[in-house]
């Protein structure tokens, strides 16, 4: 785990300033306090720094090839390098270290920009070329690692944070009104664009190559919703045999590893999973509020701590820790996000430090099973939209139709959306019940601020996944557009941002990609 930067001009006779280069990875230095690196060669540069988990001795970045003609810059873990690395030493391929990272540098020289295919893991990495003069950025399948990149006339810069993209004078702080508009519909940046002009999140399951001055995206892998003939035993068989790898895969560290454990069904399952394959000392992590009025999941986690033998530690954090902590959210997450548990996530990872340096999250349970609420509350809408439609919207009438069947009370706080189209109640991603979409936006803008802002570019990052994925089967529809936005913009850049500000490695292995494929092979009825 690392952070990554650097930068290609496009006129291959202008060299990449090494000063430059030098303050971007300072800029980044959080994420990574153990070692840092650096490689020029002219029109190119790559900066690193580096968080030591594998091969502690031999990890240094950037690395390179035999001859020193591909070298590269890798920020995440890759779970199944042991075997990849096996089959490239058969391949002929010699290796002087034991890290993940060398697997990636041969993975190429034998497949080019497909090796990405090969990877089960997390990551961010650049890949520079010396013989084709190209340059690889690649982003793992669900955005588990962030990587940005800034783009002028003369040059693309890229790195793990947006902090170390801004150092570059090149690139210029210009604010965009239409992400404020879509920060405000969504309570995150949905999409590729970032707050700043010019600034961008490469996607997902995306890898892009800068070459003679151009640059091309290209996607490498996509959530398939095709449920099979599986029997609900045969599926949980299935699944257990899939977790069970997957948290044996995540376990690989060559430094102690811990759980943040809140009580709950994905953290309380992680813990377990390991605990019956590990003879390894395993410690879990808890916070608690002083206020009473949240709910306090400590109890919870206690129970399953003293269940699998867990050496467990908490911190309670209080109305002052949250303020004092704003400015540093912040600058650590960069991007507008509306996510208070952010902060919790922070002073646990803090307390944390202090014992491991690799902690295992239960997240991407929800989304991969439809665990959220609002996921029934939408389902529950298209039913009673449903039962209305031959009334021919008599709401009254549909209302006494269905008063026996469903208690007024639950009913009538969703009346007034019956008659909002699926896509649009869709766009606000909140619990319910849903804010309207559209609905008052412009009261809380200036005349001139509000000419600047178009709901449908707002919006249009849902709008085209939502014409993507066509599904009859709502709930597929949701799982997928919240897999390729709600998840990688709001859930794991606070996941990354607030894990890195202490220099902590956070895993999920729930969101292994053999997982996640499998559940969308489900019947939405197993979920």
């Amino acid at each position: 785990m690392c952070g990554i930067c650097g930068k290609v001009k496009f006129d291959r006779e202008s060299p990449v300033s090494g000063t430059l280069l030098k303050a971007m990875a300072d800029s980044i230095a959080h994420r990574g306090p153990d070692d840092e690196g650096f490689y020029i060669s002219g029109q190119v540069g790559l900066g690193f720094r580096r968080l030591s988990i594998i091969d502690l001795a031999g990890g240094h970045q950037p690395l390179s090839n035999e001859d020193g003609t591909v070298w590269i810059v890798f920020n995440g873990e890759i779970y199944n390098y042991q075997e990849l690395r096996q089959e490239l030493l058969s391949k002929g391929h010699i290796f002087r270290t034991q890290t993940d990272t060398e697997v990636i540098v041969h993975l190429y020289e034998e497949f080019g920009d497909r090796c990405v295919e090969k990877l089960r893991g997390m990551f961010g990495f650049a890949i520079w070329d010396e013989r084709q003069l190209k340059l690889l950025l690649a982003r793992d399948r669900t955005g588990i690692k962030p990587l940005y990149y800034g783009v002028t006339d003369r040059s693309l810069v890229f790195g793990s944070e947006m902090k170390a993209i801004l150092v570059d004078p090149e690139i210029k702080r210009e604010i965009l009104p239409s992400i404020v508009d879509r920060f405000l519909t969504f309570d995150y940046v949905a999409g590729d664009e970032t707050l700043f002009k010019n600034i961008y999140k490469l996607p997902p399951g995306s890898l892009m190559v800068i070459q003679d001055g151009k640059s091309e995206i290209k996607q490498y892998w996509d959530l398939r919703f095709s449920p099979g003939n599986l029997t609900i035993e045969s599926a949980e068989e299935q699944l257990l045999e899939l977790l069970e790898e997957s948290v044996r895969l995540h376990m690989i560290s060559d430094v102690p590893v811990g759980f943040l454990l809140s009580g709950g069904v994905d953290s309380t399952a992680m813990l377990s999973l390991a605990a019956r394959k590990t003879d390894k000392p395993i410690s879990s992590y808890t916070v608690g509020f002083t206020n009473s009025g949240f709910a306090d999941e400590r109890p919870f986690a206690r129970m399953a701590a003293e269940k699998y033998g867990s050496e467990h530690h908490e911190i309670t954090i209080s109305s002052k820790d949250f303020v004092d902590f704003m400015p540093g959210y912040v600058w650590h997450m960069e991007e507008p996000v509306c996510e208070p548990p952010a902060v919790a996530l922070y002073y646990i990872s803090k307390l944390a430090r202090n014992y491991v340096k690799v902690l295992i999250s239960g997240e991407g349970g929800d989304e991969a099973f439809g665990g959220y609420p609002n996921y029934r509350t939408m389902l529950l809408l298209e039913r009673l939209k449903r039962a209305t439609r031959p009334l021919n919207g008599a709401l009254s009438k549909s209302v006494s139709l269905l008063h026996k069947a469903i208690p007024w009370q639950r009913l009538g706080k969703y009346l007034p959306f019956l008659d909002v189209p699926f896509e649009s109640y869709y766009y606000s991603r909140t619990s319910s019940p849903f804010r309207l979409f559209n609905a008052h936006y412009r009261e809380i803008y200036s005349d001139d601020f509000g000419r600047t802002v178009s709901k449908e570019h707002s919006v249009l990052p849902v709008t085209r996944l939502l014409q993507q994925n066509r599904s009859d089967d709502l709930l597929s529809r949701m799982l997928y557009v919240d897999t390729k936005t709600w998840l990688p913009d709001d859930l794991l850049v606070k996941a990354d941002k607030m894990t890195m500000a202490n220099s902590i490695e956070l895993r999920v292995p729930l969101l292994d990609h053999k997982i996640l494929e499998f559940a969308a092979s489900l019947p939405s009825s197993f979920k």
